[in-house]
This record gives C-alpha cells, sequence and structure tokens, in this order.
C-alpha cells in the first residue's frame, strides 16, 4: 500500500517514518508534503492509497484537503493526525470522508493497528469492486448474448408479429432498431487463410468474433452477431440514421484492417443490399451472403457490393407467410402453386435475383424444419442437393423440382407426427417458448402459431410435459430473471421486463409466490453471498 504523509514540521514525519517499520507490514512511503496544496499536487502525480496528514497546516488547511480529496480522490484513505484541542476540528473531518485520526503523540503500536485497518477496508472495497465489475461484465455479456441470439432468430427464423418483435426489441435495449422507416444493411465477414495453415482458422473463430464484437461495440448504430452455420463467419447489421453520410465500404475496409492487424489473416467481406425496416431483415440478411458469394476464390482480402448494383427482386412476408401456411395446413398443391408463381418459367430472373429467392426459400423450409423438430436426415439431404443446385446454377426448373419435393416431404413428415399424439408439437411450442419468453404470448398466439386447436394443444401440452402452458411459461420466466437479479445495475422494472412481465408489481408477486422471497430480497441474498464468497478467498489468499 502507498502512503503519503503531509505535515508542516518535518520532524514529525521523520517521526512516523521511525515509528514502524513500514516495509515489514507492507505499505510504503512514497512520498510526503510540507501543505496541503503541495499534497494535493502530490496525489495527482502518485498512485497513494493512505495519506496520514495534519489537520492544521499552511496555505491550505487539513479541512479544505480533505474537501478536495472527497470530491476528487474518492477512493483515497485519510488518516488525520491531530492533537486533543482538535478534536472539533476531527469530527468536521470525519463528515468529508476521514477514515480514522490519530492523537499525538502518535504511539507505534496505534499507528500499526490503525493501518492495518485501513488496508482491510481498501482490500475489501477492491475486492467487491473486482467483484461487482466481474458479474456487471457477465450481465453485459449475458444481455449481448441475448441480443445476438435475437437478430439471429430475426434473419432465420419464422416469425410475423410485428408489435411482439418491437416489444422482444425494447426489451432487450434495441428500441432503435424498431422504426419502420429505418434503412439497414447486412454485411457478412469471413476470415481466410493459406491451404498450409488452413486448420489454425479453427483457433482465431474466438479472437476473430471477440474483435469484430469490439469493434461494434466501440461505433454508434452496428451491432455483430453469429451464425453458427457459418463457421469462419460474423454478420454486421448497420442502422443507416436518416441523412447519415456513413460509408458503408470504409466501414468494411476498416474492419479488415482492425482484423488483419490483430490476426494476420485477410477476409472476405459481402455487402448486402439497403433494406428498410424489420420486416426486411431476411432479405438483406441473405443479400449480403449473396454479395460474398460473389467472391473470388483464394486468401486475397476482398470487399464485394455487387448486389448494391443489381435490380433485385422482392420477397414479401405476404409469400412467406403463404408459404408457411400451406406447410403447416398440409396443403401441398398450394405449396407446389405457389413455388411455381415465384420461381416458374415465364419467369425472367437474372441469376442473383434467381439465387437470391431460391436461397429465400432454403431459409424458409430449414427454420420450419427446426421449429417442428422434424426429422432431418432426408430433409437435410433435400437441402444439402436443393443448395448445391442453386450455387452450380442448374435450370431453373430442377431448382423449382427440387424446392417443391422439399416441401412435399416436409409435409408429409409433419403430417406423421401430428398423428403420434402430439409429442412433437409439444417439443417444438417448449423450444418455441424458451427462444420468445419474454414476449406476450398466449395459448391463442401459439395455437395460431403452430396451427392447431387451442383446446387440443392445451391438452397434450399438460399430458407431454405435466404443467399448463401458463404454469411452463410462467416458470420459465421465474428461473430467466434469477439471473438478470444479481445484476445490481438492473432496475427490479428492468428484470420484469425483460423476462415477459407487463409491470414490476405481478413480477414481485409472482416471483415470491413461486421462490418464496421477494425479488429485492432474493438479489440482496445473492449479493450478500457474492460479498461472502470474495472475502473468504482474500482470507484463503492470505
Amino acid at each position: 500500500m502507498n502512503v503519503m504523509i503531509a505535515d508542516d514540521e518535518v520532524q514529525i514525519r521523520k517521526g512516523l517514518r521511525m515509528k514502524m517499520d513500514w516495509e515489514k507490514e507492507g505499505f510504503s512511503i512514497v512520498v510526503e508534503a510540507s501543505d496541503g496544496q503541495e499534497a494535493l499536487e502530490m496525489l495527482s502525480k502518485y498512485n497513494i492509497d493512505i495519506a496520514i496528514t495534519d489537520i492544521k497546516m499552511p496555505i491550505m488547511d487539513g479541512i479544505e484537503f480533505f474537501k478536495q480529496c472527497h470530491i476528487k480522490y474518492p477512493e483515497l484513505k485519510i488518516i488525520v493526525l491531530s492533537g486533543y484541542a482538535d478534536f472539533e476540528y476531527v469530527r468536521s473531518a470525519m463528515q468529508v470522508g476521514v477514515k480514522d485520526y490519530l492523537l499525538k503523540p502518535v504511539a507505534p503500536d496505534e499507528l500499526v493497528e490503525t493501518l492495518q485497518k485501513v488496508r482491510v477496508e481498501i482490500e475489501k472495497e477492491r475486492s467487491e469492486l473486482i467483484e461487482n465489475t466481474r458479474i456487471r461484465k457477465e450481465m453485459h455479456n449475458q444481455l449481448q448474448e441475448l441480443q445476438e441470439q435475437y437478430l439471429l432468430h430475426l434473419v432465420k427464423e419464422e416469425w410475423s408479429e410485428l408489435t411482439m418483435a418491437f416489444e422482444r426489441l425494447h426489451h432487450l435495449q434495441l428500441k432503435e432498431l424498431t422504426s419502420k422507416d429505418t434503412m439497414f444493411q447486412f454485411v457478412t465477414v469471413e476470415i481466410r487463410t493459406s491451404e498450409e495453415v488452413k486448420e489454425d482458422l479453427q483457433e482465431m473463430q474466438l479472437p476473430f468474433q471477440m474483435i469484430c464484437r469490439e469493434f461494434a461495440a466501440e461505433r454508434e448504430n452496428i451491432y455483430a452477431f453469429y451464425d453458427p452455420s457459418y463457421s469462419n463467419m460474423l454478420h454486421f447489421l448497420v442502422r443507416i440514421p436518416f441523412n447519415s453520410q456513413f460509408n458503408i465500404k470504409a466501414f468494411a475496409q476498416d474492419i479488415q484492417k482492425t482484423v488483419n492487424s490483430f490476426l494476420k489473416v485477410e477476409t472476405v467481406i459481402g455487402i448486402g443490399k439497403e433494406v428498410k425496416g424489420l420486416s426486411e431483415f431476411k432479405n438483406g440478411y441473405i443479400s449480403s451472403l449473396l454479395s460474398w458469394s460473389q467472391s473470388k476464390v483464394g486468401n486475397q482480402s476482398q470487399v464485394v457490393d455487387h448486389l448494391l448494383k443489381e435490380d433485385m427482386v422482392e420477397f414479401s412476408p405476404h409469400v412467406e407467410r403463404k408459404l408457411i401456411n400451406a406447410i403447416e395446413n398440409l396443403d401441398s398443391e398450394l405449396f407446389r402453386a405457389t413455388i411455381e408463381s415465384i420461381l416458374g418459367k415465364n419467369k425472367s430472373y437474372s441469376v442473383i435475383s434467381f439465387v437470391f429467392l431460391a436461397n429465400r426459400l432454403l431459409l424458409l423450409l430449414s427454420s420450419l424444419a427446426r421449429k417442428y423438430d422434424l426429422d432431418m436426415t432426408k430433409i437435410q439431404n433435400f437441402l444439402v442437393v436443393s443448395r448445391q443446385s442453386v450455387w452450380e446454377l442448374n435450370s431453373q426448373q430442377k431448382v423449382m423440382n427440387q424446392l417443391i419435393e422439399l416441401g412435399k416431404e416436409m409435409i408429409d413428415k409433419l403430417q406423421q407426427e401430428r398423428r403420434s399424439g402430439g409429442s412433437h408439437i409439444v417439443e417444438g411450442v417448449r423450444r418455441y417458448l424458451e427462444k420468445n419468453y419474454a414476449n406476450d404470448i398466449t395459448l391463442t398466439i401459439l395455437a395460431k402459431q403452430f396451427h392447431i386447436n387451442g383446446t387440443y394443444l392445451s391438452d397434450i401440452f399438460k399430458t407431454h410435459v405435466g404443467q399448463t402452458f401458463s404454469d411452463y411459461l410462467i416458470n420459465l420466466r421465474i428461473e430467466n430473471s434469477k439471473g438478470l437479479l444479481q445484476d445490481a445495475q438492473l432496475k427490479i422494472t428492468d428484470v420484469a421486463h425483460l423476462v415477459g412481465f407487463s409491470n414490476s408489481g405481478y413480477f414481485s408477486t409472482v416471483f415470491k409466490k413461486h421462490v418464496g422471497q421477494t425479488p429485492v430480497e432474493y438479489r440482496k441474498e445473492k449479493l450478500a453471498e457474492e460479498t461472502l464468497f470474495v472475502d473468504d478467498e482474500m482470507r484463503g489468499r492470505k
């Protein structure tokens, strides 16, 4: 611990140095000062933990010095030297941050005891700061992970209710993404290296992701997320404010320089077309992947934005919903007719537009297969063959036939599952709830989402899970709230909204019923346990 002695009498400063073996006790006197003003200057130059100072000094007296320290150096611990006649001064000093006082002449054992007491307090505060920082970082990482998961959900999974999506984005502190008139662009970044060191790419994936996330965190309107389907890639969502002069190509080049400077690898970047509002996220995401797919083979860095110049076709939410309904209503004929209306022979598309539409259809079918947890063996083979046909630019009719066959296979599988007693539907509902528990979910919404009768869904859910849908959802929300409550920076209202409760009062009532404590009581207990754990750790190290 670094110590400063401030006293206008040289003999007192020398005397204090001789009172104890400072080094043996774990302290070091790094500087001395003869008045309050000089002491304040020394604090700006040296890293001081404890100041031992007289209360009566020239130029700037002790009281003023304490007041300045309380404002500029709140973590500094001050021990006052005083005589019996200065007791009123000491009492004033204790009100502006002074930790303890010593009466002159100072006894060696009192000096050691006081310093050791202050050191214990400093170490405890530092331990708590480290632990609080760790918890805050952990919770920040948890929030960031939830944000990334939801962004991936928006670009890859089935969703149709804008209101629910807006609500979830608000809860995840991403409300700036909910403006219907805001323009967005997706940027896909892939790391590449030479064939000789290709095995190193796997080791580089995590540092690459960390660099990209930090890159996004340091900039406004940039959001990074990871898609496990593309292990060497990371994706950026760029929000383009109105009248912004944002240069998307310069942004991409900055990423390249940053990644190359840290990892010494090349990056290939695909820039998607501008899209408007949340409902166009999937189109924007696919377009960035298609831009990337136009890159040249090899490990040279590239930025590809071909699609920005391409007059691309649209894939509307209406068409998407029509295809989803066809599969979930087990209507093979409607599905075939819809695919033919999109990709039929009478359509004249550019290569890029055709590839874009085919990939949007594959993305949709993959999402439905995951939603219902269908037996993916044969379906996965269909997906692989269909993707290969698309990228090899096989005939338009062949690609269309493969997509129709894939949809028919999914309908057959879904029909079999519905005849099996509903177990797979229940599992699909459970997975849906685990991803969307924070949204406003009702049995009616779920029944509509899974295209079955609400009463039937309620019955099979209770049969297979052993709980009603509402009890299961509440338990899910309560369990997820426990982790969030351990972040002291989040208000109880914030936690309530993040897990799907409309108000904190109802959340507190439900939480106490299930846990036996209010959220506030639970938080205090957990934070106290954390502090006790830190104290035990510190004692163990000693």
